[in-house]
């Protein structure tokens, strides 16, 4: 069986809660997975907006929320999680902001998609990475994974606001 990335707040495709996003409280979606790939040491979690900032002329992916080396044992993150309960061993990549941490939907215009990729690893990385950039953790995967999963939700902003993606 593949890798599956569910969520309770939204379906695959489905618009992402505002609850989720800037114009609500900000906090992270509820997420699940199941059917690791054997041999499975860490998870890795990227989830991005690849429409910023105007899905009718993208210039860049814009990235909410890095994590690495969650423990093979989790099986899902709960509503809201917060820094410090996180699994131990967790490592946390710089989003788009240029900070640690969840950063939910915030679009200046249009519809975006927003991608959840949970990546299965061989290995567990090393803690050296520290913070790193998506690249860096990107690169640092290469070779190591035996299966991904994708869970991609949508949303557009009420209001005008400033900030991208």
């Amino acid at each position: 069986m593949a890798l599956v990335l569910t969520s309770t707040a939204f379906a695959d495709a489905d618009t992402i809660p505002r609850r989720f996003t800037c114009e609500g409280e900000d906090k992270s979606p509820p997420l699940t997975w199941e059917n690791l790939p054997q041999g499975t040491e860490s998870l890795v979690l990227i989830v991005n907006d690849p429409d910023a900032p105007d899905p009718m002329a993208p210039q860049m992916v814009w990235d909410h929320w890095i994590l690495y080396n969650l423990p093979a044992t989790c099986q899902g993150l709960p509503e809201g999680i917060e820094p410090s309960a996180l699994p131990e061993g967790t490592g946390q990549g710089i989003n788009s902001w240029g900070r640690t941490g969840y950063g939910g939907p915030c679009p200046p215009i249009g519809l975006h998609r927003y991608f959840h990729r949970l990546y299965a690893l061989d290995v567990l990385l090393p803690p050296e990475l520290g913070n790193p950039s998506k690249d860096d953790l990107l690169l640092a995967m290469d070779e190591h994974i035996l299966g991904m999963a994708v869970l991609v939700g949508v949303y557009e902003k009420t209001s005008v606001g400033e900030q991208p993606a």
